[in-house]
């Protein structure tokens, strides 16, 4: 078997954002330069939450991260591996000797000015840098990105999505900002009584935007899309007001979503969750939440 020769980016890539697209672009870039493979390194869980034990709520689960790189960014291979004992106390040297170099073929790497790697996070751009130098490998840094005179970073963009500023946390992320769940069954009072609506599973430690109803879109599996009103919340009206759901209304879709995949991508904050009297009055602000979703799109495609 022939050695497959890559060009790695490294890091966790939280959101996919207009920082790591500086990233992801320079490494395609190189690879093709090159003639070899464009790829990513990054872990499957965030090495703080298991040093510290601390669960970290995170932009993305492992599955869109690995999604929005290939399909935004042309990266064709992603290295996601554990975030375990062995990558917690290799040094920082010896993990680029022995697993970007010797496990993974690396002949170039790029990363960002602020990434720290390997045990205790020893390993700093500079030190990358000069390693590179050292072993002949190719290597980028690339500069911090701003947005606005604000540093494009995982975890401002986690509050504008944890307050439900979507289309600010947009603006950062550069792509709509993107949750996939499988769809399961619910109480059956959207479906069989106001809109055919999809359930989401959200997967653990993935954050969900603050409570409101969102303009969205969603993609199933095989690459069809609809627009959708999406409420992330307790459905005060219909449910008990405790139990966190995301709730896809699409519209005119046709057909049975139990068990499928979702991607929803939202777009913009349209209201807040509040209680209605009936169900009559909270189909017809669905309604209207619908006909703002439709104008919405219009008028992005004009």
């Amino acid at each position: 078997m022939s050695i497959k020769e890559k060009v790695i980016a490294l890091g966790f890539f939280d959101g996919v954002h207009l920082g790591h697209a500086a990233l992801l672009r320079r490494t395609v870039e190189a690879a093709a330069q090159r003639g070899v493979t464009p790829a990513v390194f990054t872990f499957d869980r965030p090495p703080k939450e298991v040093v510290t034990g601390v669960p970290c709520p995170l932009i993305n689960s492992a599955e869109d991260r690995r999604e929005l790189v290939r399909r935004l960014y042309g990266i064709q291979e992603v290295i996601m591996v554990p975030f375990d004992r062995e990558m917690m106390t290799t040094p920082w040297d010896k993990f680029v000797t022995d697993i970007l170099v010797g496990r993974y073929h690396a002949v170039h790497l790029v990363a960002g000015h602020d990434h720290h790697f390997g045990h205790k996070n020893q390993g700093s751009p500079e030190l990358l840098r000069e390693k590179c130098a050292e072993l002949g490998l190719g290597c980028d840094i690339i500069p911090k990105v701003e947005v606005g005179g604000i540093t494009v970073s995982s975890t401002y963009i986690r509050r504008l999505v944890e307050l439900g500023q979507i289309s600010r946390a947009n603006r950062f992320l550069g792509h709509p900002h993107t949750l996939t769940g499988s769809v399961r069954h619910g109480r059956g009072i959207g479906s069989s009584r106001l809109y055919p609506t999809a359930n989401l599973i959200i997967p653990p430690h993935v954050l969900v935007p603050s409570h409101g109803v969102y303009v969205t879109r969603a993609t199933l599996p095989e690459g069809a899309s609809y627009a959708a009103v999406t409420n992330v919340g307790t459905r005060p009206t219909v449910n008990n007001g405790t139990d966190i759901t995301v709730e896809a209304c699409l519209l005119d879709f046709e057909g049975d979503l139990y068990g499928k995949t979702l991607r929803l991508e939202f777009f913009e904050h349209l209201r807040d969750e509040v209680r209605f009297d009936s169900l009559d009055a909270l189909k017809a602000q669905i309604a209207a939440d619908a006909e703002a979703t439709r104008r919405y799109f219009a008028a992005a495609n004009n």
